[in-house]
């Protein structure tokens, strides 16, 4: 994708502008839409800390024919196919309770209303699911620390609270993820460890890509968090 695809805060609302308009013409003007950013676009409507994501990912609540609307900003702008994910409802962070705790955004041309998910529910959704290769840590960290400056400090109580109104427990989040967290909170220095965290995800991603370079078709969701270990620790080997 070229650096003119990537969505941020400036052209983010201009795609939705222009997807309501496009769902209004093939006749959506009496059936109001509903869209629930999560992740990426969450964060970057959301906060600071972050000024980019690749992709959209979200809960659309409409009519059948906001998926040719999508499809035609996706052409006019030349968008990649699935600028759009809402296959996002398929991952085991997505709950069915969403829109019950998302906040109100925008709403543009009468027909599509943006909502959000942010604070300790977008960090209960980043917990469950914990992936060390893209932003998911850093981000939890970022939004902590947004909170912090602002005097709206994010306890465990309300992480707790947020994650049991997801999920009804933390059954699904993993130990390492229920470990980062509470060590984290404990750290209390948010933007450093936000720095430090940012650096290595981005050391994971390049050994990753490296991986797959190395041996294509191999790596898939169900053993990356193996071979993420594996490569770990022969890079421990290796500095020694």
């Amino acid at each position: 994708m070229s650096s003119d695809k990537i969505f941020n805060k400036n052209n983010l609302d201009h795609y939705f502008y222009e997807l309501s308009k496009a769902y209004k013409k093939l006749g959506g003007k009496k059936m109001p839409s509903e869209i629930i950013l999560v992740g990426g676009a969450a964060i970057i409507e959301n906060y600071g800390f972050r000024e980019m994501t690749s992709d959209i990912d979200a809960v659309i609540q409409a009519a059948s024919i906001m998926d040719e609307a999508i499809n035609k900003v996706g052409d006019m702008f030349d968008l990649p196919v699935g600028w759009f994910n809402s296959d996002f409802t398929k991952t085991a962070s997505y709950s069915r309770k969403l829109a019950r705790y998302s906040k109100f955004y925008k709403t543009f041309n009468q027909v599509l209303t943006i909502r959000t998910i942010s604070a300790e529910y977008l960090i209960a959704m980043k917990l469950c699911s914990g992936r060390k290769y893209k932003n998911d840590l850093s981000d939890i960290v970022g939004i902590l620390a947004e909170h912090q400056k602002s005097g709206d400090n994010i306890t465990y109580e309300r992480i707790d609270k947020a994650v049991i109104d997801l999920y009804d427990s933390w059954e699904n989040i993993s130990s390492e993820s229920i470990s980062f967290i509470k060590d984290t909170l404990i750290h209390g220095n948010y933007d450093l460890l936000y720095s430090t965290i940012k650096e290595k995800e981005l050391e994971t991603k390049e050994m990753l890509v490296k991986f797959e370079d190395d041996y294509p078709k191999v790596l898939n969701e169900d053993n990356m968090d193996n071979i993420l270990n594996i490569l770990n620790s022969r890079k421990s080997n290796n500095n020694h």
